[in-house]
């Protein structure tokens, strides 16, 4: 169910990261809204928007570059997730000097030449056909990681008209390579940032989802994702709740990560492995109260998560301040704040 839809114009889209218009990271926008009002802030803002004994979730997944070229042809790979047993899940795409579109015409069998002397042989397609299994040969690379980092660049769409190193695509809680796209959400939290934080009373937890490859065409449910809530960070999120803090997602991925943890009563217990969840407003959340995200595209999956936390009214009313107000779309831009 797509909660949400709109035109969103081309000037709105952030074709830079901040620091290339001139900005420090935590000098994006950030856009707030609770049940009564929206109000337009700095993200520098946010140690006093929040108060102590709140706890922020966040992701340590860091982005690997996972675009990797077909050698000898106009086709680029873009390297998912790692499935069970070694193989992965791929995307073909066609690069057309501009930005890359989906390639349909991928068959079963096919082997495709990488830089290197590397190969991926496709296996069966998963789930709609988007997204291959695949077996990966790297000769000379004992793990698939190595392999990008020495032959990949991150992945980037059309509204991003030039490559960015990968440092641009990592956010300063990134300590386990593993996800294709980055889990922008964090991107603009800086040292000094996570000091004021801690200083204000705000507490940080830490989960991890490797988070696949986008669908910026098709806008496809998420499909499942590898994730690991440990131990303390049950504890630390149910004591939290216990004594009246609220539990700020910082991004949907630790929204899916700590809900995928929790049982029926909003009691998080450790868990690790793969998580199915799709969180929509018929599920609703158990742990989280608020979330801070990026702006999604019209009719994205995600809005059906944002809905389920924020609830339609208020997103509503925040994605209307956000286009009448110039805020930044994608992983490059500006943030928003919910809290309900």
């Amino acid at each position: 169910m797509t909660v949400l839809d709109f035109a969103l114009p081309s000037t709105l889209e952030a074709h830079e990261p901040p620091e290339a218009r001139g900005l420090a990271r935590d000098g994006v926008r950030l856009l707030v809204g609770t049940g009564d009002s929206v109000t337009h802030h700095r993200f520098t803002d946010l140690p006093e928007l929040l108060n102590p004994g709140d706890l922020l979730v966040v992701n340590t997944s860091g982005t690997l570059p996972a675009a990797v070229p077909v050698s000898g042809s106009r086709l680029v790979l873009h390297f998912s997730t790692e499935l069970p047993g070694g193989r992965w899940l791929v995307e073909l795409r066609r690069d057309t000097g501009k930005s890359t579109v989906p390639y349909p015409d991928a068959v079963a069998g096919e082997r495709h030449p990488m830089p290197g002397n590397a190969s991926v042989t496709l296996a069966e397609p998963f789930s709609t056909g988007r997204l291959w299994a695949a077996t990966v040969d790297t000769p000379g690379f004992a793990r698939i990681e190595a392999y990008l980092n020495r032959y990949g660049r991150p992945i980037r769409y059309g509204y991003v008209p030039r490559e960015w190193p990968i440092g641009f695509y990592q956010t300063v809680f990134a300590v386990s390579p593993g996800s294709a796209e980055m889990p922008s959400a964090a991107r603009p939290f800086t040292d000094r940032l996570v000091t004021r934080l801690v200083a204000h009373g705000v507490q940080f937890a830490p989960v991890l989802l490797h988070t696949g490859v986008a669908s910026p065409e098709a806008h496809e449910r998420p499909y499942p994702e590898r994730f690991s809530v440990p131990a303390t960070t049950a504890r630390v999120v149910n004591r939290a709740r216990a004594d009246g803090g609220r539990v700020i997602a910082v991004g949907t991925t630790a929204v899916r990560a700590i809900e995928t943890a929790a049982d029926p009563h909003g009691e998080v217990r450790p868990a690790q492995g793969w998580t199915d969840l799709v969180v929509t407003p018929d599920r609703g959340v158990r742990v989280v109260s608020g979330l801070l995200t990026g702006f999604h595209e019209p009719r994205a999956s995600h809005l059906d998560l944002l809905a389920a936390v924020a609830g339609t009214e208020l997103l509503d009313r925040c994605y209307r301040a956000a286009l009448a107000g110039g805020y930044l779309w994608h992983e490059f831009g500006d943030l928003n704040l919910l809290l309900p």
